[in-house]
């Protein structure tokens, strides 16, 4: 098939964000709207209209704004931040709203009023790069800028830059006519520009109609990433010994705010690999580098591990154990607590408290602990057969040790898995519930036994009593990949679609590299708030044949909204091979849905042309059908059967 040519032109791009926006929402929601809308009001929208800028959309992350003028792209930039710093000095400093701006000229593709291109991505990682109150411009930009802004341009070096093979040449605007500090070489993009997008919805539903950029969540806290422990044993048993312990550091310093801390999905890439960890901190935007090895000889242990700053290179901190293998619990917690020391958490009573009180029981038996890592390996591809061996190992493991929690959720989400391969609903829910209730009342400290028992809750419906559990689990571990996307998933049936949204943006964030188990609850969640660009893409990490008939339901629905009429109608049509009876009132008729998650379907189901009215025969298997309206009016019509 020949493909059309692409409509290509040069642009000037200008992407703008909000600095530290989520900090000013949580201290004052009501006011942050207020002044942003003024500021756009004021100063922004004006400013683009003057320079003859056109917005081409509002994203999570920030603004992007075209110009046929790389002139006019930068000195509207430098007039809004100029405009911004005036009227912020009027201001208290919690009342202040910051930008960052990164301009960049470009060649670009123009596809159904949106851009794309390398041009678009240098100049989000510009703004990235940007300090606060700064305007940041590439290379290409200040070969056609000399001699016609008033405003100095100092060159801040070559920059390498996320998911941009060459070296950037990068300019700072000089706004204020003082001489600027200096850019790190190594600099870390501070994120992707299409990362966390969840205030959007916030910002939507508190300002109506009203249409503004919402910020990216602006984090110092310092970001760091457990790469798999090497395991030099050459055994399985070994190798899932380092595989547990990786997970478990990682699980324990999530467990701590201080930290930003990557989920293992998107580390495991590195497993057996050897890395440059300034490129690893590149990619995954982190600073730091946790690495180590672990042997098991006889009766005992050998680890050890290095912290290393991903910037220069350097070793922050290492240390190595020889101990007995009954000791092996006691080096994670040691890795964890060295870690947090190194990257100078703050200390005191209060915060020697917190931290204790997070800390999980640890097993009393390494044997029932090699027992639940290889029942949840069992459950990572699940099948009849495996979930039914799962069970059994997780048996033996709470046999061995009764206390051990992990073991009794592990337990608890084998007897609920079962039930998707023919198990007895009713016994197996039981069977859940009881281990998953006996593991939180065992560790209440402990994270997963609140995530799995509010999953368990959620899908017998008890919304109210799920919640309690998923916000414990937050609580507990608000840097769990697992945490985080067991409750995205139920957000929306709980009525806080926002915080589904949140939520993905702060997993996404957490673990670029999800698996595509993890799309159907993201897409969700993205699709709930009405964030159709980004519901269709967490879909690319499945095929067609990993969608459920609720993925086919919205993927068709994200693209009629988005206008994209031929990829809608062509999706209705293979969802409607795959699933006949997929009519818009089936989708109704589910009772897992709120009333606000029907609404959100039936308006895309109607726009990308789905079949309104189900089958008589697919009417007959429900007890109370519910009917809409054009369906209840052509039954009327129809000639009653005598």
């Amino acid at each position: 098939m020949e493909v059309p040519p692409l409509d290509r032109k040069l642009l000037a791009i200008l992407a703008a964000d909000i600095v530290s926006y989520s900090r000013a929402m949580e201290a004052d929601e009501a006011g942050t709207i207020a002044r942003l809308r003024n500021i756009r009001a004021d100063l922004i929208d004006p400013a683009i209209a003057r320079h003859h800028g056109r917005i081409v959309k509002l994203m999570g992350d920030g603004m992007l704004v075209v110009f046929d003028s790389v002139v006019d792209a930068v000195a509207c930039a430098a007039e809004i931040q100029k405009a911004l710093a005036r009227r912020n000095a009027e201001l208290p400093e919690p009342e202040r709203l910051v930008l960052r701006i990164g301009v960049n000229l470009g060649d670009v593709v123009l596809l159904e009023g949106d851009v794309y291109g390398d041009g678009v991505n240098v100049a989000a990682r510009l703004e990235q790069l940007s300090e606060p109150g700064g305007v940041m411009i590439s290379g290409t930009a200040f070969d056609h800028l000399q001699g016609k802004l008033d405003c100095a341009l100092d060159f801040v070096g070559e920059q390498h830059v996320k998911n941009i093979a060459r070296p950037v040449r990068v300019y700072r605007a000089r706004l204020d006519g003082k001489k600027p500090p200096r850019l790190r070489a190594k600099m870390v993009p501070r994120r992707a520009m299409m990362g966390a997008l969840a205030a959007l919805i916030v910002l939507l539903l508190a300002a109506g109609a009203w249409q503004f950029w919402p910020a990216a969540i602006v984090s110092v806290k310092p970001s760091i990433a457990v790469l798999p422990f090497d395991d030099y044993g050459g055994d399985a048993a070994t190798a899932r010994l380092a595989d547990g312990l990786t997970e478990d550091v990682i699980t324990d310093l999530s467990r701590m705010r201080e930290f930003d801390v990557i989920a293992r999905n998107s580390t495991e890439l590195y497993k057996g690999k050897s890395a440059d960890v300034r490129q690893i901190g590149r990619d995954l935007n982190v600073r730091y580098v946790l690495e180590g090895s672990i042997q098991r000889q006889d009766d005992r242990i050998r680890a050890t591990a290095q912290l290393i700053d991903t910037t220069t290179g350097a070793h922050v901190w290492t240390e190595s154990w020889d101990r007995p293998a009954q000791d092996f619990f006691a080096v994670q917690t040691e890795i964890a607590d060295h870690i947090t020391s190194q990257l100078e958490m703050t200390t005191g009573p209060i915060k020697n408290a917190e931290i204790g009180a997070a800390r999980r029981k640890k097993p009393q038996s390494l044997t029932a602990y090699e027992l639940t890592l290889l029942g949840v390996e069992k459950q990572i591809s699940p099948t009849r057969e495996s979930i039914a061996e799962s069970t059994e190992i997780l048996k033996k493991a709470v046999t061995i040790d009764p206390g051990y929690a992990r073991a009794w959720s592990s337990l608890a989400e084998a007897y609920s898995m079962a039930t998707n391969f023919g198990a007895d609903w009713e016994d197996s829910n039981r069977a859940a519930m009881e281990a998953a209730e006996r593991a939180v009342a065992l560790d209440p400290n402990d994270d997963a036994t609140h995530a799995a028992l509010g999953e368990i809750l959620a899908r017998n419906g008890e919304f109210a009593r799920a919640k309690t559990e998923f916000d414990i689990a937050l609580r507990l571990n608000p840097g769990s990949f697992a945490v985080l996307t067991y409750y995205l998933s139920w957000a929306s049936a709980f009525g806080e679609p926002e915080l589904g949204a949140e939520l993905a943006d702060r997993a996404v964030r957490l673990n670029p590299n999800y698996k595509p188990w993890a799309s159907a609850g993201l897409r969700y969640a993205y699709f709930m708030v009405g964030r159709y660009e980004d519901a269709l893409k967490v879909m690319e990490r499945q095929t067609s044949d990993n969608y459920s008939k609720y993925a086919w339901v919205e993927r068709a629905g994200s693209l009629a909204v988005l206008g994209r009429k031929a990829e809608a109608e062509a999706t209705v049509k293979e969802a409607l091979q795959r699933y006949p009876d997929l009519t818009i009132e089936a989708i109704s008729n589910d009772q897992a849905f709120s009333a606000a998650e029907h609404q959100r379907h039936i308006e895309t189901m109607r726009l990308a042309g789905f079949p309104p009215c189900a089958t008589p025969e697919a009417l007959a298997k429900l007890t109370k059908p519910v009917r809409l309206e054009e369906c209840s009016a052509d039954q009327e019509k129809s000639p009653k059967t005598p």
